[in-house]
């Protein structure tokens, strides 16, 4: 005998079980904030997703000054995948009370794309095996091609320029 709220948590437990493994969640991304965080509706709900094993110029706002290249970054993000669907894959790890997410498109990993073009960094202190190496080799292809943020010979890492910039 099933009770609602048996079944109500048995689903629950499947949908959660779902979300922090490495299987994909179909979904349809719905509103780009930045070039490393995105709106995508999976599972029945709106996920903020920040991108795993990337790091984008920081935009600004609230009275902040942002980075070059944020709003080129935010662009080819939404050229990607904006109103278009997606698979979603929650590591299990959360930034700033956001899900750490990889988003893929017709099987094309988006955040190594946006590393490949030139619009992220490869995140290096949170990068694990098996992303780093691609993830790695990808950033340094972008800069040897001076793609996106690497028309600068020196650009300021997102980390580094929050931490110069945005002192809280």
């Amino acid at each position: 005998m099933h009770s609602p709220l048996l079944a109500f948590l048995l689903l629950l437990t499947g949908l959660v079980t779902s979300c922090s493994s490495e299987e994909p969640l179909p979904g349809k991304a719905v509103r780009i904030i930045d070039g490393d965080t995105a709106v995508i509706v999976a599972a029945g709900r709106q996920i903020t997703c920040r991108l795993y094993g990337i790091d984008a110029p920081e935009k600004g706002g609230w009275g902040r000054k942002g980075q070059p290249n944020a709003r080129e970054a935010e662009q080819a993000l939404k050229s990607l995948i904006d109103e278009q669907s997606v698979e979603l894959v929650l590591t299990g790890e959360k930034t700033y009370n956001r899900p750490v997410c990889l988003i893929r498109k017709d099987g094309q990993d988006i955040n190594l794309e946006m590393v490949r073009r030139g619009f992220a960094w490869a995140y290096r202190k949170h990068l694990t095996s098996p992303y780093a190496s691609a993830y790695l080799d990808a950033e340094k292809d972008a800069r040897a091609r001076r793609s996106g943020i690497w028309q600068d010979a020196n650009p300021l890492p997102p980390w580094e320029f929050k931490r110069r910039f945005w002192k809280e």
